[in-house]
């Protein structure tokens, strides 16, 4: 550590001050109230806070990028860097983290954290708010570009959906267009998808400025002829959403080969695995200072690493490689190993959830038609990572719970699907089946009956279920896939 750096004092310092967010006074605390110099040395930042202490100010740099004549430019420059100290929210001891410097000196889950500003994710908070001011004053004048996903609202998705629809608008040269992406779930939903609420927390994206599929509806804007469609990861509409396919007009990070709606001009398709990536070069070619924020280079990274099962995908190409290593810094202390650990980590914590947001995490239903039966045929299936013994466990009356559940789906039968590790760490899975009657319930075991050979059931009792409820230990490691593939035959959806 050089002394010009040690000599420094709050005074001179370019970074603004440090906020406190507890009451409570730990003795780490109150070492870092007494100490003026300290915690800027325990950042993660150390090398860049070096540097650029040798000049005026504290900021992310100029851009090398020079913008034409009359093209917007969002260039974050000559910007301060404050910096606050809040307690830890969550305990790491149970995560299988790699051994760094930094857990050396303060255990693997410290009491504190120093948490970054970064005026990227400031200035994307800025416009997801203004856009949904728009929204929601009808937009008018413009056309409503929509940027969302084909399918799924997994991590990368929703990291690309907007993270794209940002560069979108400050690269555009044109007033007309209002350009918002939407998530292709329920807000209520959101809890359920652990992850991707504690990436949007810990990269400080304002929540309440997104939109969600259940609070836009798109079918009025494409009625009147205003509606444009942005396309990721895939050349095909959400089924619930086919009759608007014909307000896509942009396919970005599509595969070789993937058949395109014939009216669709702009086609982007993808050479990297994780569409993050993509992205991500993108804003490199155009204003790379951008990616230095660290908040904003955590959440691409987050995509890509999930994306790429942590660059070990044998689909991962040496793009997503080389752009990971460039969005390191919003890895924090553990690098992208740890930080790929923690984000698997929340990807399975079911701690703080309610029996309904474990069934809506990994929620899939299908429609058909019962033979016999005039009304259609819906058909759910929840896959958990809890056994069902666990499930009955987290609520006072679980029978209710998934009756709800059911209504609120409009369901006629819902299907848990189970899988999980023995205390002898051997792999089960248990089967749920839940009906609206116990006619419905003796087609669908019947039907697993004659199937006995893909699903081999063995019942089992458990108290408090009701009689249009059973469930069952499946005898053979199964894959799930089995199970849906018939859940598609009994509701009549023929085989790809």
């Amino acid at each position: 550590m050089s002394e010009e750096v040690m000599e420094l004092s709050a005074e001179n310092s370019s970074v603004s001050g440090f906020k406190e967010e507890s009451s409570e006074h730990s003795p780490s605390e109150k070492w870092l109230k007494t100490s003026k110099v300290t915690p800027f040395i325990q950042l993660d930042i150390q090398p860049e806070f070096i540097e650029q202490t040798k000049s005026d100010h504290l900021g992310y740099g100029h851009s090398h990028h020079t913008p034409e004549a009359g093209e917007k430019h969002h260039a974050i420059t000559n910007t301060e860097k404050t910096y606050t100290i809040t307690r830890r929210k969550e305990k790491l001891s149970s995560i299988l983290l790699p051994l760094s410097a930094a857990s050396y000196y303060t255990g693997v889950s410290p009491e504190m954290e120093i948490v970054e500003s970064c005026q990227t994710i400031e200035k994307l908070n800025a416009y997801l708010k203004a856009k949904k001011d728009d929204v929601n004053a009808g937009v008018p004048g413009k056309f409503l570009r929509v940027v969302m996903g084909s399918d799924g609202v997994d991590v990368g998705t929703v990291a690309s959906i907007i993270t794209y629809s940002f560069y979108l608008d400050v690269t555009s040269e044109s007033d007309q267009f209002c350009t918002v992406p939407i998530i292709n779930i329920n807000r209520a939903n959101l809890a359920s998808h652990v992850e991707l609420k504690w990436l949007l927390d810990s990269c400080h994206i304002d929540q309440s400025s997104l939109i969600f599929a259940d609070e836009i509806d798109l079918g009025y804007y494409d009625l009147f002829g205003s509606l444009n469609i942005v396309l990721l990861k895939g050349s095909k509409i959400n089924s619930k959403q086919e009759k608007l396919k014909h307000a896509v007009v942009e396919n970005f990070h599509c595969r070789k080969g993937d058949t395109i709606y014939p009216w669709v001009k702009t086609v982007i398709t993808g050479e990297e695995f994780s569409c993050c990536t993509a992205i991500a070069d993108k804003f490199v070619n155009y204003s790379p200072e951008i990616l230095a924020g660290k908040s904003f280079s955590k959440f691409l990274l987050a995509g890509i690493l999930l994306d790429t099962a942590n660059l070990r995908d044998p689909s991962c190409t040496s793009k997503d490689k080389y752009t990971a290593s460039l969005l390191i810094n919003g890895a924090g202390r553990y690098g992208c190993n740890g930080f790929y650990q923690l984000l698997k980590y929340k990807m399975h914590d079911l701690s703080s959830l309610q029996v309904a947001d474990i069934l809506w995490k990994d929620f899939k239903k299908w429609t058909g038609q019962e033979s016999g039966d005039s009304r259609s045929l819906q058909i759910g299936m929840s896959c958990v990572g809890l056994s069902i013994g666990q499930l009955l466990s987290r609520a006072e009356n679980l029978a209710q719970e998934i009756t709800s559940f059911q209504l609120y789906e409009k369901l006629r039968a819902l299907i848990v699907v189970t899988g999980y590790f023995t205390d002898e760490k051997n792999f089960k899975r248990e089967v749920l089946i839940c009906t609206e009657s116990t006619k419905l319930l003796e087609s669908l075991l019947f039907f697993f009956d004659f199937n006995a050979s893909r699903l081999p059931l063995k019942a089992l009792h458990f108290p408090g279920l009701k009689n249009e409820m059973k469930a069952y230990e499946i005898d053979k490691v199964t894959s799930r896939k089995i199970v849906e593939h018939l859940i598609q035959e009994f509701v009549g959806i023929p085989k790809p």
